[in-house]
């Protein structure tokens, strides 16, 4: 058992790709150089909304030749034939687009939330190829020099033919959609009602799955979940207009994080699954937090997961993630005092952030200028990551949560008090930044910025 936890704990050792990266970066330059428009457009992300243009890429479409199928294998890139693009290539180790190779112009395609919503922001009349709501939408956007830049959607598909229009079925995404974002959250304190919570939840998502598919209930899922976070976190609503002005949306997340106590991780765990997640590395931040994560991708829609919880050192070696925990912790850690204060992210709360790529010092200084929102100190500055915080959203806390607090001993009548008058720190939108493909987290970083997330320790003065 010591020996499979070990290995599991090894199997995923992310490293950044610079060689990779380096030809992915002469292929951008190329087309950029090419086509004005798309220059125009990547100078309006960086100083728009603190992006960067190669974030936003979905694929790149190139000639075939030997020398650029040599060039791919040689830098990590292997063959995944996709519909309607057979000669598909993609870097299994690391976040890069994918490379197609195909006859006509070098292409890029940026990836949006709505093709319809970018023709609008840029005021283009180009057809579009693919119902609204399918699952896959696109539209050149601009043309230069033997050069074109595309636009696409994507609902849970990672191919490239547009699908014919079955009405019925666009009809049931939507209804689908309107329910999970519509869906009942809060049903009250304690395990009992956070069974029933999701037991609710699977209710709905079953019947999307059933009526869909489980890609496309995927990410018509964490579409109701961005918006119910982002309706909780200024930081989110201003990002997301800026990004919204050139007509993007969210396409550029990176990860949704969820806190989790410790008796419902499991059933976060299958219900993730039950979309289609699987299991990658797992960590464990270190006694300042007392907590650990379990990181989940799912590969169609490519969401990923950083689920956190309290735990001990000694349970990261097993099975956490479907076996649970055998015993409560003595005293809540940082992960499981937030969900006692806010409920499940899950559930009540949504999520703790939503984590973005983006150009890092770009962001930090529009967001403070623009809208005075301050981002904390860098949890991590490597070369290939770098990620922080904006300053956490202040929520208010429910007295009957106080008081169960208090009841339990998890808090003292200084900290109720806290609580009642200021709220304590709920959601952060968080700025992060990739260079050379590198997939990974930054365990050390994390540990340290959790502490700081600590309800306990971000006291608001009585009275203030």
């Amino acid at each position: 058992m010591a020996s499979e936890a070990s290995a599991a704990l090894k199997q995923f050792q992310w490293e950044p790709q610079p060689a990779a990266q380096k030809l992915i970066n002469e292929l951008m330059a190329d087309f950029l150089a090419r086509c004005p428009d798309a220059q125009a457009l990547a100078a309006r992300m960086k100083s728009d909304t603190g992006t960067r243009f190669a974030d936003w890429v979905d694929h790149i479409e190139t000639p075939a030749s030997d020398a650029i199928r040599a060039r791919l294998k040689e830098v990590g890139f292997t063959a995944h034939p996709q519909p309607g693009r057979p000669d598909t290539h993609i870097h299994e180790g690391a976040m890069f687009p994918a490379v197609v190779l195909a006859p006509g112009p070098l292409r890029i395609t940026i990836k949006v939330d709505s093709v319809a919503d970018f023709l609008a922001a840029w005021r283009l009349d180009h057809p579009v190829e693919g119902e609204p709501g399918s699952h896959y939408r696109r539209a050149r956007a601009f043309s230069g020099a033997d050069a074109e830049l595309w636009i696409a959607e994507r609902h849970g598909y990672r191919g490239f033919e547009i699908h014919p229009s079955d009405p019925a079925r666009l009809l049931r995404g939507a209804q689908h959609l309107e329910a999970l974002r519509r869906r009942r959250r809060d049903f009250g304190i304690g395990p009992d009602a956070d069974r029933q919570g999701f037991a609710h939840a699977t209710a709905l998502i079953d019947a999307a799955i059933n009526d869909l598919g489980r890609d496309w209930a995927c990410d018509l899922f964490f579409q109701a979940e961005r918006d119910y976070w982002q309706r909780r976190n200024r930081a989110a609503r201003v990002q997301k207009a800026r990004q919204d002005a050139l007509g993007l949306g969210w396409a550029n997340h990176d990860h949704h994080t969820y806190r989790s106590s410790r008796h419902t991780f499991p059933w976060l765990i299958a219900f993730m699954e039950k979309l289609g997640f699987h299991c990658r590395e797992r960590f464990y931040a270190g006694h300042e937090a007392d907590w650990g994560a379990q990181v989940i991708e799912q590969p169609v829609t490519g969401i990923t997961i950083f689920a956190d919880v309290d735990m001990t050192p000694q349970e990261l070696m097993g099975d956490f993630a479907h076996q649970g925990f055998a015993q409560q912790m003595p005293r809540l850690g940082t992960v499981g005092m937030w969900c006692f204060l806010h409920g499940e992210a899950f559930l009540q709360a949504g999520m703790h952030h939503l984590e973005c790529q983006f150009d890092w010092h770009a962001l930090k200084d529009q967001l403070e200028r623009e809208a005075s929102i301050r981002t904390m100190d860098p949890f991590t500055t490597f070369p290939f990551l770098r990620q922080a915080f904006t300053e956490g959203e202040r929520w208010p806390v429910a007295e009957a949560r106080i008081a169960a607090a208090l009841h339990a001993g998890h808090i003292n009548e200084m900290q109720a008090a806290q609580f009642r008058a200021g709220g304590a720190l709920g959601s952060h939108l968080e700025n992060l930044e990739r260079n050379n493909g590198y997939k990974g987290f930054n365990q050390q970083g994390v540990s340290q910025i959790i502490s700081k997330t600590d309800p306990r320790m971000n006291m608001a003065l009585v009275g203030a």
